[in-house]
C-alpha cells in the first residue's frame, strides 16, 4: 500500500513576503537551498518555480533574493516596516513605491 503525503500551502493569511516571478524563474531551486526558514519548498513538476509554503514565518532576511541567479524572487519587507507619510492639510496617506506619488512638498517646514 502506497500513501502520499502533501503539505499544502497556507494561504490564509494575507501577507507573501516572497514573490517568485515565473517568467524569469528556471526553476534550479537554489532559493530553496539558501532559504534559512525553510518556507520555501520545491515544486513537484519539474522546471517549475518553487512553492512559498506558510510566508507568514518568513524572517525577512534575503537570503533567497542574493541566491537566486536570475533576479526571479524578490522580498517585500512586512507591512509594519514599510515606510510611509500622511499630510496634515488633506489626511492623504503615501507610501514609497506607490503608482501615483504625490506631487513634490515644495513648502518649507515651519519651525
Amino acid at each position: 500500500m502506497v500513501c502520499n503525503a502533501y503539505l499544502p500551502p497556507n494561504f490564509s493569511k494575507t501577507g507573501f513576503p516572497i514573490l517568485i516571478d515565473e517568467k524569469l524563474c528556471v526553476g534550479c531551486n537554489t532559493c530553496v537551498e539558501a532559504c534559512r526558514s525553510h518556507l520555501i519548498l520545491p515544486n513537484y513538476e519539474q522546471g517549475k518555480p518553487p512553492v512559498v509554503y506558510y510566508p507568514d514565518e518568513c524572517w525577512y532576511c534575503g537570503c533567497c533574493v542574493a541566491s537566486c541567479p536570475k533576479g526571479a524572487v524578490s522580498l517585500r519587507g512586512a507591512l509594519s516596516q514599510r515606510v510611509g507619510w500622511k499630510r496634515k492639510d488633506t489626511g492623504d496617506y503615501y507610501r514609497i513605491g506607490m503608482k501615483n506619488p504625490p506631487p513634490v512638498y515644495t513648502k518649507p517646514p515651519a519651525y
